[in-house]
């Protein structure tokens, strides 16, 4: 069994990329439709 230490280490670290994954959609979305406004 994983001590608190390790499984607190892990919410961070998946946190981390959580917030990460939620900001890399957004920038993402926001590229596709730049370049879709350009091309219209």
């Amino acid at each position: 069994m994983a001590s608190g230490n390790d499984i607190r280490a892990a919410q961070e670290t998946d946190g981390g990329f959580l917030v990460f994954l939620k900001w890399g959609t957004a920038v993402a979305v926001a590229a596709a439709a730049l370049v879709v406004v350009l091309i219209a």
